[in-house]
């Protein structure tokens, strides 16, 4: 099969293969920290380690070996072999690509690559069968196996400037799916029906239909938009805002409610752009929104204010949050910020990437910065019985401040349907 540029692209032709100089970068730091870490190799097999390492998250594993060993770094793929090798740059992949092994000659396959211990793995992140399945198969080595979950998410909390251009891009094509929100929205309309305008201008520009999570059992609907009461619904996901969703086994966010006369509509989209998340909050009313809902919105454009501007001084984490509960308490919306009790979450931002949920957090207990490159999303909401409102954008730490990298002052706070 012709595995050309022209038969896996995006929307206007381009090459949407990550270039093989970030996969190189990459893998020279998850080999430097293995010999930092002082672990021979890695046995990489979940499918956005394997996409961030090798540009293609075909059925398959990665062996890295650390600097100063004698791996050769592999791609071992079940399927497709073919595929894979094309998207980590055909020709010019960094690094062998090759059919999988038995599982049952796993242990004499690492030691022909050059393995003398056992290789580290994926163990908090990956189901645990599966890592007894492996440690299983690997059991010929002297040493036990190593965790290498945290390194590797550590690396991917500094975004290159290649990935930092992708959330770019995101944040774009979010901000466009809020333009058709504002021109396709208003009174009468559904809140699924609104979620749909937005999913086809996201589905045109190539989004895949996939968010991903690192916390068990997390799901996310991409278009969270409740109106009026149904933004007081709480639900099993681990934010500000639930929503009564379409059904009992799809409970967060668009539902069948219908937008009313006065009431705050809170949009919260996240869209994917080859793999990069972007996430950004906007409030809608149909007609006038009453001025204590005008006044709640201007306190959360405040809190938000502030813990950005934390977070740009390189304040830990826990410090930006401390800032902007306190802010709250003044304003007297503490038992509302993040949720009513007992439902409220415990953050105001969460780092993105290739993940919804990447580390580090504005809460509590995360004693260290945003790191320069790092990619935040700020969200304070606050919720009553009779609706919720906030703001959100995606940022990112830069050596002079920070960058949003979504709507920011391009897009209003709140949009007026006319009635």
């Amino acid at each position: 099969m012709d595995w050309g540029k022209g038969r896996i692209s995006g929307p206007d032709g381009e090459d949407w293969r990550v270039p093989v100089y970030e996969l190189i970068e990459r893998q020279k730091k998850v080999s430097s920290r293995l010999a930092i870490e002082g672990v021979e190799s890695a046995f990489i097999d979940d499918p956005v380690e394997l996409y961030w390492l090798t540009g293609s998250r075909q059925d398959s594993a990665f062996l890295i070996g650390a600097d100063g060993s004698e791996i050769q770094n592999t791609h071992w793929i079940r399927k497709s072999l073919d595929r894979a090798k094309f998207e980590s740059g055909g020709e010019d992949c960094p690094h062998l690509a090759e059919e999988h092994p038995r599982m049952g000659d796993l242990f004499d396959s690492l030691k022909n690559i050059g393995c003398t211990m056992m290789p580290c793995t994926l163990e908090k992140k990956i189901p645990h069968n599966r890592w007894r399945f492996l440690r299983s198969k690997m059991g010929g080595f002297s040493n036990d196996s190593t965790d290498c979950t945290d390194w590797i998410y550590e690396l991917r909390e500094v975004k290159s400037d290649w990935e930092k251009e992708m959330i770019r891009e995101s944040g774009e094509i979010n901000l466009s799916m809020f333009e058709e929100i504002q021109n396709f929205g208003g009174l009468g309309k559904t809140e699924l029906e609104i979620a749909g305008a937005a999913e086809q201008v996201s589905r045109s520009a190539g989004f895949g239909g996939r968010i991903r999570m690192r916390r068990w059992p997390m799901d996310c609907d991409r278009v969270v938009i409740t109106s009026g009461k149904s933004g007081s619904v709480p639900t099993f996901f681990d934010s500000a805002i639930g929503g009564y969703g379409s059904s009992p086994i799809s409970p967060l966010g668009a539902g069948f409610t219908k937008v009313m006369e006065k009431d705050p509509v809170l949009v919260d989209i996240v869209h994917v752009h080859r793999g990069y998340v972007s996430d950004c909050t906007r409030m809608f009313c149909a007609g006038n929104l009453p001025e204590e809902w005008s006044n709640r919105l201007e306190d959360m454009i405040e809190i938000s204010n502030a813990v950005v501007n934390s977070l740009a001084k390189g304040d830990f984490c826990s410090d930006a949050w401390n800032v902007g509960s306190e802010i709250a308490n003044e304003m007297g919306h503490s038992k509302h910020l993040m949720g009513m009790a007992p439902h409220q979450a415990k953050f105001l931002g969460h780092s993105v990437g290739l993940e919804l949920d990447e580390t580090p957090v504005v809460a509590d207990g995360f004693e260290r910065s945003l790191e320069l490159g790092g990619t935040m999303a700020v969200e304070p909401k606050i919720i009553f019985e009779n609706g919720a409102i906030g703001i959100e954008d995606t940022w990112i730490r830069c050596n002079d401040g920070i960058e949003c990298l979504t709507a920011g002052n391009r897009f209003p706070a709140i949009s007026e349907w006319q009635t």
